[in-house]
C-alpha cells in the first residue's frame, strides 16, 4: 500500500542523545531521594550503600539495564477480558485518550452550577464515558466529596466498575485505599494479571523525590502482574527550571529513576511513563497549560519511544471554564498533535479551572475533537486503485464524477459527520431558531447524561460491592 500518513516527530536523534545525557548527568551526580526504607534497600542492593541523606544517585549502567529489562509492548484488555488496545513503546500504537483526572468539583450541564464531586456524579460520568465511542479508557473522574476519605475512593472504583466495561486508569487518592481498592476488583471480576483492565496512575514528587506512598504502590501493582502510569507533573519556573529543555531533563531524570525502580523490584514488570509539563504563573502562582509545555508533551514522547516504552502524556485540560473558546484552543492543540506524534495514553480530559472542575460538556465535545483527529492521522491512499485513472478517462475534460463507478463504490465511506454538530444551511439554521453550537453541545451532553448505555451486569457489580466493602468495614 501507498498510504499518505501525516507524523510528527519533534525531536532529532541528536537531541534525544542530548537529553538523554543531561538526564544521566542529574541521576548520577544529583541523585533522587528515596524515603521508604525498603525501597532505598533494593536500590542499595543494585549500587551499594546510600548517603545518610537517603539519596540515591543512580549509574547510567543500571537505567540502561533497566530500559532493556521493561517491556515495549501492553496489551490492555476491558473488564469482560475482551482485548481492548495494545501498548507499543516503539510509537506505531494509535493515541488512545481516557476521561478524568480527580477533579474536586463536577460543572452540572443543567443547572449549569459548580457542585462538590458527589458519588451520583461518578456513575453519572463513568456511564458518559462508557458512551463516547472515542474514549478508550476511563480515568478516576473526581474525588467524592459526599462520603468520608477514608471510604471514598474505594466507593469511587465500584461506580467506575458497574458503569462501564472499558479499561480503568486509577487514581487513589488515599494510599491505605489503594490494595483495598485493588482487592475489590479482583473480588469482582477475578484474577485479571494475565487479561489486565486496571491500571494504577502513580507519581513522584517533582522535584527528584520517590516518595514512600508512590513506591509502595508501585510494589502492589507490580506484585499483583499489573501494567501501571508512573508518570510526573512539573511546573517550569516552580518545581521544574523554567526553560524547556531544564525542564524536560530533570523530568526524564525522575521517569528514569523510577523506570530503574520498578525493574528492580521485577524484572520486566511492565510500565509506562509520561509526563505533565505546565507551566507556571508568578503573578497568579498557579499553573496552566501553554503551546510549549504542549511541545515538551511530544518531546517526551519521543523520549520514550527513543526507549521503547510505552508512554503516557497530557490531556491538555485545565485551562478554560467550561466548554469554552479557552478550553477549546487548548485541547485542539494536545489532542490533535498528540495523535500525529508518539503520544501513547492521553489519561485526563474534561477537567477546567486548573483541573478543579470535571465538565461533561468538555468531555463531549473532545469525544468529536479526537474523532476528527483520527481520521485526519488516518490519512489516505495514493495507488494507483484510489487515483482511478480509467474514471478518469472516462468522464474527461469539462465532465463530473457525480455517477461515477468510483464514487458509487466510495461515496458512503467519504461523508464526514460530526458526532456533536448538525451541518445547517443558512436557511435550515434560521428554521431551527438560530441554535448555537453551546445549546447544540448542551443538549447533546444532557441526553447522554440521561441516556447511559448502563452495563448489562451493574446491578450485579454494585450489590456484589456493597457487600464486599460491608465485610472490610465490619474486619477494621
Amino acid at each position: 500500500m501507498f498510504d499518505l500518513k501525516p507524523t510528527i516527530n519533534v525531536m532529532t536523534r541528536e537531541q534525544i542523545i542530548k537529553i538523554h545525557n543531561d538526564a544521566l548527568l542529574i541521576l548520577k551526580k544529583t541523585g533522587i531521594v528515596v524515603d521508604d526504607k525498603n525501597a532505598r534497600k533494593l536500590f542499595e542492593k543494585a549500587i551499594g550503600k546510600s548517603g545518610k541523606d537517603n539519596r540515591i544517585r543512580i549509574s547510567g549502567d543500571l537505567v540502561q539495564w533497566a530500559i532493556e529489562a521493561a517491556p515495549s509492548k501492553i496489551n490492555i484488555h476491558d473488564r469482560l477480558g475482551t482485548p481492548c488496545f495494545e501498548l507499543n513503546g516503539d510509537g506505531t500504537q494509535d493515541t488512545v485518550f481516557g476521561i478524568g483526572v480527580t477533579n474536586l468539583n463536577y460543572h452540572d450541564p443543567v443547572k449549569n452550577k459548580i457542585q462538590p464531586f458527589s458519588r451520583s456524579h461518578m456513575t453519572a460520568v463513568a456511564g458518559l464515558g462508557h458512551s463516547l465511542d472515542h474514549f478508550d479508557f476511563i480515568s478516576t473522574p473526581g474525588v467524592i466529596q459526599d462520603l468520608s476519605p477514608e471510604t471514598a475512593d474505594i466507593y469511587g472504583v465500584l461506580e467506575m466498575l458497574a458503569n462501564t466495561t472499558k479499561p480503568l486508569v486509577l487514581l487513589i487518592a488515599d494510599g491505605d485505599s489503594f490494595n483495598p481498592a485493588l482487592d475489590l476488583c479482583e473480588h469482582l471480576t477475578g484474577n485479571f494479571s494475565d487479561h489486565p483492565f486496571i491500571i494504577p496512575y502513580v507519581n513522584p514528587i517533582t522535584p527528584l523525590v520517590l516518595n514512600a506512598e508512590t513506591t509502595q504502590k508501585m510494589d502492589s501493582s507490580i506484585h499483583r502482574g499489573l501494567p501501571f502510569i508512573f508518570s510526573n507533573y512539573g511546573m517550569s519556573g516552580a518545581t521544574c527550571p523554567i526553560t524547556p529543555s531544564g525542564t524536560l531533563a530533570l523530568l526524564t531524570a525522575e521517569l528514569l529513576a523510577g523506570l530503574t525502580y520498578s525493574q528492580l523490584v521485577k524484572e520486566g514488570a511492565p510500565i509506562i511513563l509520561g509526563n505533565l509539563p505546565a507551566a507556571f504563573d508568578m503573578k497568579k502562582a498557579n499553573s496552566f497549560y501553554s503551546p510549549q509545555t504542549l511541545l515538551l508533551n511530544l518531546a517526551c514522547a519521543d523520549m520514550m519511544t527513543s526507549y521503547k516504552i510505552p508512554h503516557c502524556g497530557t490531556s491538555g485540560s485545565g485551562n478554560g471554564w467550561d466548554a469554552d473558546l479557552s478550553a477549546a484552543t487548548t485541547l485542539c492543540i494536545n489532542h490533535f498533535t498528540s495523535c500525529l506524534g508518539n503520544a501513547g495514553m492521553i489519561p485526563f480530559v474534561g477537567g477546567n479551572f486548573e483541573s478543579l472542575v470535571f465538565s461533561p460538556e468538555l468531555v463531549v465535545y473532545a469525544d468529536d475533537l479526537i474523532h476528527q483527529s483520527k481520521i485526519f492521522k488516518a490519512g489516505f491512499s495514493l495507488d494507483n486503485e484510489a487515483v482511478e485513472f480509467s474514471d478518469i478517462s472516462d468522464i474527461g475534460p469539462g465532465g463530473n464524477f457525480l455517477l461515477s463507478s468510483q464514487t458509487a463504490k466510495h461515496f458512503k465511506d467519504s461523508q464526514f459527520s460530526s458526532t456533536i454538530w448538525p451541518l445547517l444551511t443558512l436557511d435550515k439554521w434560521r428554521e431551527q431558531g438560530k441554535p448555537t453550537a453551546r445549546k447544540i453541545l448542551k443538549e447533546k451532553t444532557i441526553d447522554l447524561l440521561n441516556n447511559p448505555n448502563t452495563p448489562e451486569d451493574h446491578d450485579e457489580i454494585i450489590s456484589k460491592g456493597q457487600t464486599f466493602l460491608n465485610e472490610l468495614a465490619h474486619e477494621s
